[in-house]
C-alpha cells in the first residue's frame, strides 16, 4: 500500500466528516434584494403604454434577466408586439409520486398612459428621488413583477427542493381587459394551467394606519360592465337648432344616469372587509365599519364616505361612470349619431341582464341604444387555504399584521383564473401609506426603495414557506 495515498485518504475522510458535521452554509438572499431596484428602473424605462401595448419590449427585458440567471422561459405574441412570457421552476414529486398544486406568480407588462407635463420627472425615466422610484407602472404592476422575479430567481438559486411547480408569468393587455394577455393564454395555452391550484396577482397590499399595519388580500372584485350608448336623430345645420337631436337626447339620458344612486347592497365579502378594517378606524367610524349594513342606512354616513373615500363607497352599490363622449366631427354640424361610454361596475351577486333592464328604464328613451362592450363573470376565492395561511404567517412575522380579505372596486386578470377554479389572491408584499397610492393611473406614480427591497425579502419568505418541500 502506498503510504502517501493512505495518508491522503485518511485526510480526505476526516475532511468529509468535518463537512458533514458542519451546518449547511446559509443561502445569501441579499444579492437578489439589491438587484431589485436597478432591475425595476430598467423595466420602468421600457415603454409599454397600452394602447398600443408593445409588451414584447417588456418580454425582451424580462427574458434578458432570466437568461442571465440561466433560467429557461417561453414567450408568445397574441398579436404583433403583444408579448407574453412564462418560466417554470419544477417541483419534485413526493414518495407517493404526487406534487402539490402549482403556484403562479402573475403580473401584467402593460401600463396606462402618462402626461409628462404633470409629472415631477419623466414618467419613463425610473428616476430615484427622496427614496422613491418614479415611473409609470412602479406600482401597477412593474414593481410587483420585479419583486416576484427576484424572489423567483432566488428560489431557483437556493437549490431547495420544491413541493410544487412554481410559474412566473408576465402578460399583455390587462389595462384593456386582458384579451391579448391572460385571456389569450387561458384560451391558447391551457396546458400551462392544467395543474395550477393557486395564483398570486395584483389587487392587495399592506396599508399603514398610524402605528398599525393591515395586509389586504383581494379575494373578489366588482364585475366590470362596459357599455356604449348610441343616440340617433335627424342631422342638420348648427345654425338651425332643433327641438331634439341625437346630442340633446344623449345628454338627457346621461343626466338621468348621473343623478341615479343605485340601491345599497352589502354583500357578505364587503361586510367582512369593512369589519376587518374597523379596528384601524378612528373612534367615530369604528362601530360604523364593524356594522356597515346598518350604517349604510344612514344617508349622511354614505355621503361622508363618498366624499372621503369614494373607492370604499363604491363597494356598497352598483356604479356607473360616464367616461367618454363623441358627437359631431364639426362644430356647425348636428350629427345623426352621438355616443357615450360608461364604466359600470356591478357587485358580485348582481345579474348583468337585470342591471341592463334597470338602466334602460332609467334612460327611458327608445332612441338611445345600449351596447355591451365588455363584461366578466363574478367569482370569489376562499380564504381557508394553505396559501392564505402562509400569507398570514408572513404578515404576522414581518409586520405584526392581520390579513383583511378585500373586494376590489377595479378588476384584474384574476377573474380569468377564478373561472378555471384556481384560488387567486391579490397580494403585493408592500406596505403603503395613504399618500403613496395616489399615483396609480395618475401623476407621479412611485414606490419606495424600501418597499421594493423589503418586498423581495417578504415574497421570498412566502415562497419558502409555501413551496419548499419539508
Amino acid at each position: 500500500m502506498n503510504t502517501n495515498s493512505a495518508k491522503h485518504s485518511i485526510i480526505g475522510l476526516f475532511a468529509l466528516l468535518l463537512l458533514a458535521a458542519s451546518p449547511a452554509r446559509a443561502f445569501d438572499l441579499q444579492p437578489f434584494v439589491q438587484q431589485a431596484v436597478p432591475n425595476l428602473v430598467g423595466y420602468l424605462q421600457t415603454n409599454t403604454v397600452n394602447p398600443p401595448g408593445n409588451e414584447s419590449r417588456g418580454v425582451a427585458y424580462l427574458g434578458r434577466l432570466l437568461d442571465e440567471a440561466g433560467i429557461d422561459y417561453e414567450s408568445a405574441e397574441s398579436a404583433p408586439g403583444r408579448g407574453n412570457l412564462w418560466a417554470l421552476l419544477p417541483g419534485t414529486a413526493d414518495a407517493n409520486g404526487r406534487k402539490a398544486p402549482a403556484l403562479v406568480l402573475l403580473h401584467h407588462i402593460d401600463v396606462v398612459t402618462a402626461n409628462a407635463d404633470y409629472w415631477r420627472v419623466d414618467p419613463f425615466s425610473g428616476d430615484k428621488v427622496d427614496g422613491y422610484i418614479y415611473g409609470r407602472g412602479a406600482i401597477d404592476t412593474k414593481g410587483l413583477g420585479i419583486v416576484q422575479l427576484q424572489a423567483f430567481l432566488a428560489l431557483a438559486a437556493s437549490g431547495q427542493t420544491l413541493n410544487r411547480d412554481v410559474w412566473y408569468i408576465a402578460t399583455a393587455d390587462e389595462e384593456a381587459g386582458g384579451s391579448f394577455g391572460a385571456g389569450w393564454l387561458v384560451e391558447n395555452r391551457p396546458e400551462l394551467f392544467s395543474n395550477v391550484g393557486y395564483l398570486l396577482n395584483e389587487g392587495g397590499s399592506g396599508r399603514r394606519f398610524a402605528e398599525d399595519v393591515a395586509v389586504m388580500v383581494e379575494v373578489t372584485q366588482k364585475v366590470p360592465l362596459w357599455l356604449r350608448l348610441t343616440s340617433t336623430g335627424r342631422p342638420g345645420h348648427g345654425s338651425a337648432p332643433q327641438v331634439t337631436t341625437s346630442v340633446t337626447q344623449l345628454v338627457r339620458g346621461l343626466e338621468r344616469i348621473r343623478e341615479t344612486d343605485f340601491p345599497v347592497n352589502i354583500v357578505p365579502a364587503v361586510a367582512a372587509m369593512f369589519e376587518g378594517l374597523a379596528p384601524y378606524q378612528d373612534e367615530g367610524k369604528r362601530n360604523r365599519y364593524a356594522n356597515i349594513a346598518q350604517a349604510a342606512n344612514d344617508a349622511n354616513f354614505l355621503l361622508g364616505l363618498r366624499l372621503e373615500n369614494p373607492g370604499a363607497h363604491a363597494l356598497l352599490r352598483n356604479t356607473c361612470s360616464i367616461t367618454r363622449l363623441q358627437g359631431s366631427g364639426k362644430i356647425n354640424v348636428v350629427p345623426a349619431e352621438a355616443s357615450a361610454e360608461l364604466d359600470c361596475r356591478l357587485l358580485p351577486d348582481q345579474s348583468p341582464e337585470e342591471f341592463l333592464k334597470e338602466l334602460r328604464h332609467i334612460i327611458n328613451d327608445e332612441n338611445i341604444a345600449i351596447e355591451k362592450i365588455m363584461g366578466f363573470t363574478p367569482a370569489t376565492s376562499r380564504t381557508d387555504t394553505p396559501l392564505f395561511k402562509a400569507i398570514q404567517k408572513i404578515a404576522d412575522e414581518r409586520h405584526g399584521a392581520q390579513l383583511v380579505p378585500t373586494v376590489a372596486g377595479g378588476f384584474t386578470d384574476s377573474h380569468f383564473f377564478r373561472d378555471l377554479g384556481i384560488t387567486s389572491y391579490g397580494y403585493s408584499p408592500f406596505i403603503f401609506d395613504a399618500s403613496e397610492a395616489t399615483g396609480v393611473h395618475g401623476n407621479n406614480e412611485r414606490i419606495s426603495v424600501s418597499n421594493i427591497t423589503n418586498g423581495v425579502e417578504s415574497f421570498y419568505q412566502l415562497l419558502e414557506e409555501f413551496t419548499v418541500q419539508r
